[in-house]
């Protein structure tokens, strides 16, 4: 998240790159695919298998995450897609300032990936990136069949096209078919659960009674963290309306129940219930706590990013395993409204308007969005490193199921399953058991049912560089402060003084206005989702 918004604080410098490097193009937004394709075009056959040219393809792609593992050609994953496309990729990797430098340099890459669809970056796409519409239907109308048309449409810029394609892109149909894992939950460890008595934690005053049981019989573990539970992920968790009942924005920061919530909250705190470290650790700190089990309970978010640590601590302390409970919910009835990826999905891809071969471009995209692309990005090849049951379910072969759970990182130089996800898509690793780890299962299953998208709040902040963006990032970030400082007070007194705080700040910084362009936003959402 952090790269996220350091990304977004660029954006303005890049755009200032931008027109510098591409001055001429903003005025042919749309302008002519170039090149031509040496096969004869077949909407049904994708147009890697139908291109013959023994030469060998190269293509430059950036990715805009310094942590991507650039090696291509040498594991099971990277092999197969060079032997099938006949094509060699030079991967790029850095960050903002570095993005910023090729784009000023003029040294642009044929593919380029970045995060956040709502960045200037990405709204100006039509200004260094080539149409994937008209891409497709110039050398491989085949990606039609394997692009999401919800996606493509949710993408599409002012001009009517589409330039860039997301990740774990979800529509309705995704959340309605409950292939979407859940990754939120309040989970608590088994041994702990056991011994207080399962008790319910269900109202404020269940909550604090059994924090205080932990605290009483188990004084070396902290009884709940870590602190990034505050904010959305606990809105979510006990269904904070996303909306107003009359389709406007709505501050879930202010609603009641929430923050009756955050005053149960600050309630455990003054009763040693919450660590101050739980605000301070980083990822580091936080990981070494899981892995030791040293937080009680948890209300977490992110549970495969947080598999490793849970298996760890699973592993090496057998029947204490953190379990997923029924904990806090709603004081008014609300039911929750757990979040994932939604419609604009994660990671951005779009074929530059400096590709050298545009065509293989493509080709790439259809071959990666494809059922071919998807499994073997996650699977493998049947019979090589997974097999099918008759009940549809893959599963890896036992050596590499042993592989995996012995030696990861072997299994990610050699095979490099799961890591390839540039057009990677939940559904597929609903084919398998095998894909999460045996930590996280019985997590991800209490949460079934529970995810409601959230597409009517996505992208609905005001445009980057408007008096009223900059306003918001100020808010957000004494939102921040305030929420810490409300669970961390010391009486009702001081709860309310920032509490108070918050509000006054918001009409100081144009919230009706903030509000007013969000509303109108939701309302654009609604008509690309068809609900208006």
């Amino acid at each position: 998240m952090m790269r996220i918004k350091s990304f977004l604080n660029a954006g303005f410098l890049l755009l200032l790159a931008l027109s510098l490097v591409l001055t001429g193009c903003t005025s042919k937004s749309s302008s002519a695919v170039k090149g031509n394709t040496d096969y004869k075009l077949d909407k049904n056959t994708p147009a890697w298998k139908l291109d013959k040219t023994k030469k060998t393809t190269t293509l430059t792609w950036y990715v805009n995450a310094d942590w991507w593992n650039t090696d291509y050609g040498h594991d099971f994953v990277t092999k197969q897609i060079k032997k099938d496309l006949n094509l060699d990729i030079k991967f790029i990797t850095g960050d903002d300032t570095k993005l910023n430098a090729l784009f000023s340099s003029g040294q642009i890459p044929d593919i380029i990936s970045i995060f956040d669809a709502n960045s200037q970056m990405a709204q100006k796409a039509n200004t260094w990136a080539l149409p994937l519409d008209d891409l497709a239907k110039k050398y491989d109308p085949y990606f039609n069949k394997v692009a999401s048309k919800e996606t493509m449409d949710w993408h599409k810029l002012s001009d009517g096209k589409t330039y860039g394609y997301s990740n774990y892109s979800n529509t309705k149909a995704d959340y309605d078919s409950g292939i979407i894992p859940s990754t939120t939950a309040f989970v608590i460890r088994k041994d702990v659960y056991d011994a207080i008595g399962k008790p319910e934690m269900k109202t404020p005053e269940q909550f604090v009674s059994a924090m205080e049981k932990i605290k009483t019989q188990f004084p070396k573990l902290i009884p709940f963290g870590p602190g990034e539970a505050f904010g959305e992920i606990l809105q979510d968790y006990i269904g904070v309306p996303l909306q107003t009942d009359s389709g406007e924005f709505y501050n879930r920061n202010l609603d009641e129940d929430y923050l009756t919530w955050i005053k149960t909250f600050n309630t455990v705190y003054r009763n040693g219930g919450i660590s101050d470290d739980s605000f301070a650790d980083d990822d580091t700190a936080l990981s070494d706590k899981i892995k030791s089990g040293k937080y009680a309970s948890m209300l977490i978010s992110g549970i495969p990013q947080k598999g490793s640590d849970l298996q760890t601590f699973m592993t090496s302390n057998p029947g204490k395993e953190y379990i997923a409970v029924d904990g806090p919910q709603s004081t008014v009835g609300h039911e929750p409204t757990l979040s994932q990826s939604g419609i604009t999905g994660w990671m951005m891809n779009y074929i530059t308007k400096k590709c050298k071969n545009p065509a293989k471009a493509m080709q790439l995209f259809t071959y990666l969005l494809s059922e071919k692309g998807e499994t073997l990005t996650t699977f493998g090849i049947e019979g090589q490193t997974y097999t099918v049951n008759a009940d549809g379910k893959y599963s890896f072969t036992p050596e590499l199921k042993e592989m995996r759970q012995k030696n990861p990182e072997q299994f990610k130089k050699e095979y490099r399953m799961g890591e390839f996800f540039f057009f990677g898509h939940d559904k597929y690793n609903a084919l398998s058991d095998d894909t999460a780890l045996e930590a996280t299962k019985q997590l991800t299953a209490w949460g079934k049912g529970k995810l409601k998208p959230h597409f009517i709040l996505e992208g609905i902040d005001p445009d980057q560089g408007t008096p009223e963006a900059r306003a918001v990032s100020e808010i957000q970030t004494y939102w921040d402060s305030s929420l810490v400082k409300m669970v961390r007070a010391k009486n009702d007194q001081q709860f309310d003084k920032v509490l108070d705080s918050y509000k006054s700040f918001l009409k100081q910084n144009n919230w009706d206005k903030i509000t007013k362009i969000r509303s109108e936003k939701m309302a654009e959402n609604r008509k690309k989702l068809g609900q208006d």
